[in-house]
């Protein structure tokens, strides 16, 4: 599992494995997602590599802006949930979901729209995620 509670250790994670990839040294599995998530987004690339000005940025909704970093652990979060089946059913869901839009990446931004509201409606309420509730709505994009 990538996702420390502190926001400098997650940050350092993504920084650390572009590192690695750049520097052409042997990355871990884990390590391989990180990169390879940032590798479908060249738009925060130029960012991964300047540590020094985006590792302590604040990214603001309010604003209009779209935290990098969140973005990108939310695909990370996709991949293991989809690795692990967790909640049970995600993988067939995604397989069904790529059959149909037949673009990984495109897939992940539908599934991470519904990941974002139940991790919100969690954050929100002050209690578990309702991961039965968030693969019916997972569910219902291939009705769509």
């Amino acid at each position: 599992m990538f996702f420390p509670q502190d926001r400098n250790q997650l940050r350092d994670g993504f920084f650390d494995a572009w590192h690695k990839l750049q520097q052409r040294q042997t990355l871990t599995p884990l390590e391989e997602i990180i990169t390879g998530v940032i590798k479908m987004h060249p738009e925060y690339q130029k960012l991964i590599e300047n540590r020094a000005q985006s590792a302590t940025r604040d990214y603001l909704p309010e604003q209009g802006e779209t935290n990098p970093f969140l973005h990108m652990a939310m695909h990370i979060a996709l991949h293991e949930q989809i690795s692990t089946d967790r909640p049970t059913g995600i993988r067939e869901v995604a397989r069904q979901l790529l059959a149909k839009q037949k673009e990984p990446h495109d897939v992940e931004h539908l599934m991470m729209d519904h990941l974002a509201e139940e991790m919100w409606r969690s954050q929100r309420y002050n209690v578990l995620p309702d991961e039965q509730a968030y693969l019916a709505q997972l569910q219902e994009l291939l009705r769509q």
